[in-house]
């Protein structure tokens, strides 16, 4: 049954009013339903940015699953390593029906990424040298993800709802993983404790930058037609304090502090001031220039060429049985 949107006989102002107002009743949007290209340019944008960073996630900690100090914590890490990619591959596959019907793949995405044409968070840029950053990187960077992606939980375009339902919550159980670290950690020797402080120092101004710079005068951003797509309900700055009042008052009470002498609770205002990380260092590390950004591009795009075999060897097999 053809929809309102879908008629032949309406211009393409009246498809978008009509688009609006499905959105905007609560409606869904499906992969193949009309949309506006805007609406369809942003989906690709956020949701390939955000499988690919679930993918480049899964470096960091990857490298501990060899150092991890007891079996129990290699075992679990490993879980949390091959859940990341799993989430990767499931939003790259709803990325991939926005794309088809501009003749692109999935293959676009990753040559993309590796020409460093695609961004993926800056957090996964940045060093993890010690145990505490893959409890930091479980407990702080998961956490800060989940507020973002549950915000998205109703999303306007359903295949991203769907994936997203999963995805967090099974990021739950990795916030707790990490969380768990942390508390092994602060009730450790003095040494592991000092260990624990410097990652949260080393991780707080990567951890401000995760939701992305505010939007005002001098800093344009996509917030505005994401909400009004309701692809998103929050902007960036309101999901930045929903992560520090939810984090701040625990990372105090466990006895550590985060490099910033100006932070405090504004009561009147209900929110936390706090001094605003380098914006322009977050374009650098997101453009491709941080800390571990070559090497771990380096690394995905070596083992998507070695890999390459497998792929085609489906797809022969595939299209020879079809």
């Amino acid at each position: 049954m053809q929809t309102q949107m879908e008629r032949s006989d309406l211009t393409e102002n009246e498809k978008m009013e009509a688009f609006l107002a499905k959105i905007d009743r609560g409606g869904k949007i499906e992969a193949d339903d009309w949309m506006p290209d805007d609406y369809r340019n942003q989906l690709i944008k956020l949701i390939s940015m955000h499988g690919i960073s679930e993918i480049m996630g899964a470096l960091p900690e990857k490298e501990w699953v060899p150092k991890a100090p007891t079996l129990r914590r290699k075992l679990a890490i490993m879980a949390k390593v091959q859940d990341e990619m799993g989430h990767g591959q499931l939003l790259l596959r709803v990325a991939e029906d926005l794309l088809a019907p501009l003749g692109k793949t999935r293959e676009d995405l990753m040559n993309d990424l590796f020409a460093k044409r695609l961004k993926f968070h800056n957090v996964f840029h940045m060093e993890a040298p010690t145990w505490a950053d893959a409890g930091v990187i479980g407990w702080l960077v998961d956490g800060a993800a989940i507020i973002t992606q549950s915000m998205s939980l109703d999303t306007s375009y359903a295949p991203y709802a769907r994936a997203l339902h999963r995805i967090c919550a099974e990021e739950k159980f990795h916030a707790q993983h990490g969380e768990s670290i942390v508390l092994e950690l602060a009730e450790g020797t003095e040494e592991q404790r000092q260990m624990l402080q410097e990652a949260i120092t080393r991780w707080w101004p990567s951890l401000l930058m995760f939701f992305g710079p505010p939007e005002n005068g001098t800093i344009t951003s996509n917030q505005s037609a994401n909400m009004r797509y309701k692809i998103r309900t929050q902007t960036n700055e309101e999901l930045r304090q929903v992560f520090l009042k939810k984090y701040l008052p625990r990372i105090f009470h466990l006895g550590f502090t985060v490099p910033d002498e100006t932070i405090h609770f504004d009561e009147e205002k209900d929110q936390w001031v706090y001094q605003q990380p380098d914006w322009e260092q977050f374009k650098q590390i997101v453009k491709g220039n941080g800390p571990r950004s070559a090497h771990r591009l380096n690394l995905r795009e070596t083992s998507y060429e070695e890999t390459k075999w497998v792929r085609d060897a489906i797809m022969s097999y595939g299209r020879h049985v079809g």
